[in-house]
C-alpha cells in the first residue's frame, strides 16, 4: 500500500511540473514576445515561401544572378508583407481561433502585397526583380503558410496548452449515430481533450458504415448490437446524435441504456437540424420532447418579419413561458421597440436581463404593472404606442381559479377588455389574444374566462371598424411551461415518488413552447377581422404515459422504484380536451398546422361585464359561476342558429 501511494503521489509531481511548464510557456507565448515572436514567425514563412517560389521557377536550380536579386529585395517584401498584414489586424487577432474570415483578411493582405510587388516590377520593368510568376507562386505559397501556422496554433490550443486529465480518468464514450451530427461532435471532443471524454467506438444501424472508421473511431455496429460491445469496451457514457431519429427508435434505445445503468446524453434534435451545430455545448439528458414525435416547424419567415421588423411590439405577461418566448422571438426580428408588461417583478427582471444580454442594442422598455389597472395602462399606450400587441398574460391554473372564479373573469376578460380598449384608443394595428383549448366546450372557470375574453375582442372588433385588427389563437398544452404537469413531475421523481395522476385515461395536446410561440406569430400574419385560430397540436398524449416516459428517463422503473398513484380528476378537469367544438366551423390558411374559425353571430358581453366588474370580488365562487354559465349559454344560442345550448357544452356550476 505505502509502494502504492509513493507512487501515485510521484505521479501527480510530475502532472503537475508538467503542467506548470505548460503554463510558464502560454505566459510567455503571449505576454510582451507575442508580438515579435509572431512577426519573427511570419517573416520566416514569408522568406521560405520566396525561396521555393523562386527554386520552382528555376527548377530547383536558381541562377547566381537571381539569387542576388531576391537577397536584395526580400528585405522590402518582407516589410510590405508584415506591415499590410498589420494594417489587416493580423497582429491583433487572437491567433487560436482560425476562421473563414480571418483567412479572407489574410488572403487580402497578402493579395495586395502582391498587387504592389507587380506593380514595382512593372514600372521598373523588372530591372534587379524576381520574375512575374515567382510573385504569384509566392503569394499562394504565403497564404498556405500563414493558414497553416495559425491552424497549427489552434492544434497546440487544443491538445498541449487546453487543461487535461489523465487517460485512466477520460470517461469512455460511444456515439450512437455516424451521420453528420455525430462525426462533428467525436471531432470537436478529439480538439477538446480538457473536457475528460474519450470517444471509443460509434453505433449506426446502417450496416454500410459497420466495420468502417470515422475520424479515427471505428463504427463497431448496430443499436441492436450496442449494449454487449458498450460492456466490452468499457463505455460510461453514450451521446445520442440522431437529428432525424423517430421517437420510437429514441424511446426503445433509452430504455436501453437505462436497463444497462449507463448515463446518455442527447444533441437537441430541433436546434441541430435547424442550426446545424452539432456541439458539446448543446448536450443535454433525453427530454419528454424528444419522445413525443414534434417535427421542427417552418415558418414563413418573410411574412413574420413584414409584421414584427420595425413595430413598436407590446407583450404583456412578458415573464410568463409563453411571454418570455414572445420577447426571445419578437426580439431576433428586428421591431423599433419591445414592450414588456408584467405583474411579477422578478419574473420581469429575468426576461429584462434576458433579452438585454442577447440583443444589447434592441430598444426595450420593462414596465411592472397589471393589465387590469385601467390607468397604467394609458400611461403605457400614450407612451409607448405600440403597434402591435400580444396578449398572454392570464391566469391559468384550472383547480385555483375554479376556487376563485371571479379572479379569473377580473383577470383574464377584464383585463382582455381593458388592454383591447386602449390598443383601439391609441391606435394599435393589431392585438393577438393568447388563448387556450379549454376555452372550446368550457367546464371550468378558467377556459370559460379565457372564451369571454374571446367574445370580448369580436364585440370590440364590431365597434372598431378594422382599425384596429383582434385575433385569437387557441392552443393546448406546452411543455415545461409554469404549472404544467412536466415540471411537477419533475420534481415528484426528483423527491422519490410518488407521481400524481388524476386519472389513468386523462389526455392532453402537447407542444413545445418555441413551437407555440412560432405559429402565434405565424397566425398574427394571417389575421383578419376578430379571427380565431387553432393550432394543429398532433395526437393527445395520455399523461400516465408521460409519466411514466419521464420515470424511465431517469434511470427508474415504474411501479417498482417510483409509484403512479391516481387522484382523481381535479375540480374544473376534463379527460380530454378538443381544440375545436363540432359547431365551429373551419377553413385551413397556407400553413398546414394553422386553421381558421370562421365567425358566427355573437351576444354582446362587454355591457355584463361592466355591470358586474365590482360585483365580482364579492360574489361568492357558486354565484360567480352560475353567471359565466348564463352569460355563455346565451352566447352559444346566439352563435349557434339550430344548436341546443346545451348540445355545446356549457355546464360550469
Amino acid at each position: 500500500m505505502e509502494n502504492f501511494l509513493v507512487g501515485r503521489g510521484e505521479a501527480l509531481m510530475e502532472r503537475t511540473r508538467v503542467n506548470d511548464t505548460r503554463r510558464r510557456i502560454r505566459q510567455w507565448v503571449t505576454g510582451p514576445l507575442r508580438t515579435p515572436l509572431l512577426a519573427i514567425s511570419y517573416a520566416l514563412i514569408f522568406t521560405v515561401s520566396s525561396l521555393v517560389a523562386l527554386s520552382i521557377r528555376f527548377d530547383l536550380r536558381i541562377p547566381p544572378e537571381f539569387l542576388e536579386r531576391w537577397i536584395v529585395s526580400i528585405p522590402w517584401v518582407l516589410a510590405l508583407k508584415l506591415v499590410i498584414l498589420a494594417v489587416c489586424g493580423q497582429f491583433r487577432s487572437l491567433l487560436t481561433f482560425f476562421s473563414f474570415p480571418d483567412a479572407k483578411m489574410v488572403f487580402a493582405g497578402l493579395g495586395g502585397a502582391a498587387v504592389v510587388q507587380l506593380a514595382v516590377w512593372f514600372v521598373v520593368k523588372g530591372e534587379g526583380m524576381i520574375p512575374r510568376g515567382t510573385i504569384v507562386v509566392d503569394f499562394t505559397l504565403s497564404f498556405l503558410g500563414v493558414c497553416g501556422l495559425r491552424i497549427l496554433m489552434k492544434l497546440l490550443r487544443d491538445r498541449f496548452f487546453a487543461p487535461r486529465r489523465a487517460a485512466t480518468q477520460a470517461k469512455r464514450v460511444a456515439i450512437l449515430g455516424a451521420g453528420e451530427a455525430g462525426a462533428a461532435l467525436a471531432r470537436e471532443i478529439q480538439n477538446k481533450p480538457g473536457l475528460g471524454l474519450d470517444v471509443v467506438c460509434f453505433f449506426d444501424d446502417d450496416a454500410a458504415k459497420s466495420g468502417r472508421t470515422l475520424h479515427s473511431v471505428p463504427v463497431v455496429g448496430n443499436f441492436g448490437d450496442m449494449l454487449p460491445a458498450m460492456s466490452r469496451l468499457g463505455i460510461a457514457k453514450a451521446i445520442l446524435a440522431m437529428p432525424g431519429a423517430s421517437p420510437a427508435v429514441l424511446a426503445g434505445i433509452v430504455a436501453d441504456l437505462n436497463a444497462a445503468g449507463i448515463e446518455h446524453d442527447i444533441l437537441p434534435s430541433v436546434n441541430c437540424i435547424l442550426s446545424r451545430k452539432f456541439s458539446v455545448e448543446r448536450l443535454r439528458h433525453v427530454a419528454p420532447e424528444d419522445l413525443l414525435g414534434r417535427l421542427p416547424v417552418v415558418l414563413d419567415e418573410d411574412s413574420i418579419g413584414l409584421l414584427v421588423a420595425g413595430a413598436r411590439v407590446l407583450v404583456t405577461g412578458a415573464g410568463g413561458s409563453i411571454g418570455r418566448e414572445l420577447c426571445r422571438q419578437i426580439a431576433a426580428r428586428n421591431p423599433e421597440m419591445l414592450v414588456l408588461l408584467e405583474r411579477a417583478e422578478p419574473a420581469l427582471f429575468d426576461v429584462e436581463q434576458e433579452i438585454l444580454r442577447d440583443f444589447p442594442l434592441l430598444s426595450l422598455e420593462a414596465v411592472a404593472g397589471s393589465v387590469c389597472n385601467e390607468q397604467q395602462l394609458e400611461s403605457v399606450f400614450s407612451t409607448f404606442s405600440p403597434t402591435i400587441v400580444f396578449h398572454a398574460a392570464a391566469h391559468k391554473h384550472v383547480p385555483m381559479m375554479e376556487r376563485q372564479p371571479g379572479e379569473a373573469v377580473w383577470n383574464n376578460t377584464l383585463g382582455t377588455l381593458f388592454c383591447g380598449r386602449a390598443a383601439q384608443k391609441h391606435g394599435c394595428r393589431r392585438f393577438v389574444l393568447v388563448s387556450t383549448d379549454k376555452a372550446v366546450d368550457p367546464r371550468n372557470a378558467m377556459g370559460a374566462s379565457k372564451r369571454l375574453a374571446e367574445l370580448v375582442l369580436s364585440e370590440l372588433q364590431q365597434l372598431d371598424d378594422d382599425s384596429t385588427v383582434f385575433c385569437s389563437v387557441r392552443f393546448g398544452n406546452v411543455l415545461d411551461s409554469s404549472g404544467s404537469v412536466v415540471p411537477v413531475f419533475r420534481r415528484q421523481i426528483a423527491a422519490g415518488g410518488p407521481v400524481t395522476v388524476t386519472h389513468p385515461d386523462v389526455e392532453r395536446y402537447f407542444m413545445s413552447i418555441p413551437e407555440a410561440v412560432g405559429l402565434i406569430l405565424q397566425s398574427a400574419t394571417f389575421a383578419q377581422s376578430a379571427d380565431t385560430f387553432v393550432l394543429n397540436m398532433g395526437q393527445p398524449v395520455r399523461i400516465e404515459q408521460l409519466a411514466r416516459q419521464m420515470i424511465q428517463l431517469q434511470g427508474f422503473e415504474p411501479g417498482k422504484d417510483i409509484e403512479i398513484v391516481y387522484t382523481g380528476l381535479r375540480p374544473g378537469e376534463k379527460l380530454r380536451e378538443i381544440p375545436i367544438h363540432p359547431a365551429e366551423r373551419v377553413v385551413p390558411v397556407s400553413h398546414p398546422k394553422i386553421h381558421r374559425i370562421l365567425q358566427s353571430r355573437n351576444h354582446p358581453v362587454i355591457e355584463e361585464l361592466e355591470a358586474m366588474r365590482w360585483r365580482l370580488h364579492y360574489m361568492s365562487p357558486k354565484e360567480t359561476l352560475a353567471w359565466i354559465e348564463r352569460t355563455l349559454r346565451v352566447g352559444a344560442l346566439a352563435s349557434t342558429e339550430n344548436l341546443p345550448a346545451a348540445e355545446f357544452g356549457v355546464g360550469l356550476t
